[in-house]
């Protein structure tokens, strides 16, 4: 396997090391974390390799979610699960035990029906205390935080009008329907990014 047959994400490789330093501080405890939307599987490998105490499970759409093999099968790091077909708006996922969830630049590119789906299906999955880590650009009280975001979400809109970048206020909204409190938000490189919401209530 040579390196040019790897898909690679130049996104990806600029934000991992950013990401990475705020899962150390949200997954502390040994566990399996479902990653949706793994991509190139670049930060799986990356995730995996620097908090060995994680069990990394990746999964993608059913027609990309292959794409991640390769490099994580060059890799073939001990603590990283074979990638699975998910597609967040069929449940019920095909998902066993899992101790927290990961998602990166996702929510902008899924209809608003898929992030509905996103949200249900995370507070079904996680227990009490568990905690959901989504990464991206998102919109503050109505309005875009950078005039980059908003060419963005012009690019975005003008491929799919079913895209776009997705307001923090509305996202809380469904999380409250899936018992999932908003417990932080980190600052990202380039106007992204990560938010922390935790499962509350009963499992």
């Amino acid at each position: 396997m040579t390196m040019e047959t790897i898909p690679f994400s130049q996104a990806c490789e600029n934000n991992k090391a950013p990401i990475l330093s705020v899962l150390r501080t949200v997954f502390t405890d040994p566990g399996v974390i479902l990653e949706i939307g793994a991509g190139t599987g670049q930060h799986a490998e990356h995730f995996a390799r620097s908090l060995p105490h994680l069990t990394w499970q990746p999964s993608d759409q059913p027609d990309h979610h292959n794409t991640c093999r390769a490099r994580l099968g060059r890799a073939n790091l001990p603590n990283v699960l074979e990638p699975i077909a998910l597609d967040v708006r069929h449940r019920p996922w095909p998902v066993g035990h899992v101790d927290g969830v990961f998602s990166a630049n996702t929510a902008h590119i899924m209809g608003w029906q898929a992030v509905e789906a996103l949200f249900a299906g995370v507070g079904e999955l996680l227990g009490p205390g568990q905690s959901f880590c989504l990464y991206g650009p998102f919109n503050e009280n109505g309005r875009f935080t950078s005039d980059s975001n908003a060419r963005f979400d012009q690019h975005l809109r003008a491929q799919d009008a079913a895209m776009g970048i997705r307001d923090i206020d509305d996202l809380n909204v469904l999380a409250r329907f899936s018992n999932l409190a908003l417990a932080d938000r980190h600052p990202m490189p380039a106007n992204n990014q990560c938010l922390v919401w935790v499962r509350t209530g009963p499992a």
